[in-house]
């Protein structure tokens, strides 16, 4: 049967499904718990007309997002994830054999989006600091480009200078993904309108703690934006997980907390893994990605022995032996700290 499969998915392989029982310190989400928005929203649910469909397009939504970033709602498009719009983005413009341009290390499920709809996907290796080579991602030809900002996993942001000349030089779709944007003062929505060719993705997922609702977005000029609202499945996005997000936007108290921890913590765990001997690498995420001296997968399984799951990436290329651990609390990094120490001691 493996002939009958299409022969650009032929290489793909499962996602990540860690199957341990341990603190998830390996998904980058916000550490404060759930978002109280949900059990405000779910209570409100019980006289919801679940029977009737959601609005197709999720209108409510949209001008709430519209509201929040002083765009109109025309500019937006919504569903289940980011995820989502990141598919439909790559459905809207590709045709069969399009190249898309990509920098590597960065974001594994790029290459799954684009692979899904018949793309050929390319990388341009980071420069030293994981920093954009522009003009190898220019020098493409290609009908895409995608980056993330900060990047996952390196936890970087990109040089503002190197970005915004990608966007201005390059005449075709341009995708920032802005999945951690709420961690940094770094952020591109705001100039969708200034460009053709700009589209800016985001999730609910991360800072505002909704990684179980599904819920992200995508900004562009009203042009673009419509073109990918008309590919997007309608009624993707329920009809719970839209007045949730209204909700979560509304009051940011949650929010502003994560934010709070992320800055707090985020040196102090810098350092706490520098003392134990790793190499750490500058991060303006909720997450750090460090260089373990041992073989990173077997660092990962021992951790997650005692207790605690982090993310390997140690058999990248360009990551050799490299893991990536979420910005926890105090205690949390307090403890993570302890577990590795044991792992350490074990070698």
């Amino acid at each position: 049967m493996e002939e009958l499969r299409r022969s650009t998915v032929r290489d793909l392989e499962l996602y990540y499904n860690p199957k341990v029982k341990a603190i998830r310190m390996d998904t980058s989400v916000n550490v404060v718990g759930p978002n109280p928005a949900v059990k405000k929203v779910l209570g409100e649910c019980m006289d919801m007309e679940v029977n009737q469909y959601p609005s197709p397009y999720s209108d409510d939504l949209r001008k709430a997002l519209a509201e929040r970033y002083n765009l109109e709602a025309d500019n937006f498009v919504v569903g289940n994830g980011s995820d989502e719009l990141l598919d439909v983005s790559f459905k809207s413009f590709l045709e069969s054999g399009d190249v898309v341009v990509a920098p590597h290390p960065s974001y594994v499920l790029h290459s799954f989006f684009v692979k899904i709809n018949g793309g050929c996907f390319e990388t341009v290796d980071l420069l030293p600091g994981f920093q954009l080579d522009v003009d190898g991602m220019l020098e493409k030809k290609s009908k895409m480009i995608i980056l993330c900002t900060p990047n996952n996993p390196t936890s970087n942001c990109f040089k503002r200078a190197d970005v915004k000349r990608l966007i201005e030089e390059y005449d075709r779709p341009i995708i920032v993904d802005e999945a951690y944007t709420e961690y940094t003062s770094e952020e591109y929505l705001s100039y969708v309108n200034e460009f053709d060719n700009l589209i800016v993705t985001r999730t609910f997922s991360k800072a505002y703690g909704l990684a179980g609702m599904r819920i992200g977005y995508l900004a562009a000029n009203k042009k673009l934006a419509t073109m990918m609202q008309k590919v997007k499945i309608p009624y993707s996005l329920n009809k719970i997980s839209e007045a949730v997000a209204i909700a979560a936007l509304q009051n940011t108290e949650y929010l502003e907390k994560g934010q709070k921890i992320v800055k707090e913590q985020r040196e102090k765990l810098s350092n706490g893994l520098r003392e134990l001997g790793f190499e750490v690498f500058p991060s303006d995420g909720n997450f750090i990605m460090f260089r373990v001296k041992v073989p990173s997968d077997e660092f990962v399984s021992r951790l997650a022995a005692k207790g605690i799951l982090i993310r390997d990436f140690g058999k990248r290329r360009m990551l050799e032996n490299c893991v990536r651990t979420t910005i926890g609390t105090e205690e949390l990094n307090e403890l993570l700290l302890d577990k590795i120490k044991e792992v350490n001691e074990e070698w």
